[in-house]
């Protein structure tokens, strides 16, 4: 018996359990995260190319709506997958496809043209993204009663 697991049985309680933190980043990458990664990636340039061209044709509302798709993307994905990768996947795949779409063609077509309206669609997404992935994932978990350093 280990002096931790002594420790505690004689505190009469059981050794502390690994945060969810700590178990997340200890588990290797499987199959299975890797096809939700992949697919929210796709899923993310999806949504970049709906919103490019929702947020032009119906200003202001279709703006809105786009980076309200974009969001709901973003968060969802963090929450199905459990880790904030799952809000960078779809982001790096919105970002993708709306950088994309805002180079200019040697036959000088482009998606987004020069107004309010697209700046704050491409700002207004990464900002989203960010926020979306800084977000805490889970609640501390309990501790004692106690407060310490008395």
């Amino acid at each position: 018996m280990s002096t931790r697991s002594r420790a505690a049985s004689a505190a009469g309680s059981s050794p502390a359990a690994p945060s969810p933190v700590d178990s997340a980043l200890a588990q290797p990458l499987n199959a299975g995260h890797l096809a939700a990664y992949a697919g929210l990636f796709v899923l993310g340039a999806v949504i970049g190319v709906a919103g490019a061209l929702v947020q032009g044709g119906w200003f202001p509302g279709g703006l809105l709506l786009a980076l309200l798709g974009a969001a709901g993307l973003f968060y969802g994905g963090a929450r199905a997958v459990g880790t904030r990768a799952g809000a960078v996947a779809p982001a790096a795949g919105w970002l993708v496809a709306v950088m994309l779409l805002t180079a200019s063609r040697p036959e000088g077509d482009f998606l987004f043209g020069a107004g309010i309206g697209s700046y704050a669609f491409l700002l207004g997404g990464m900002a989203v993204a960010v926020m979306c992935a800084t977000l805490g994932q889970q609640p501390q978990p309990g501790g004692p009663a106690a407060r310490l350093g008395k």
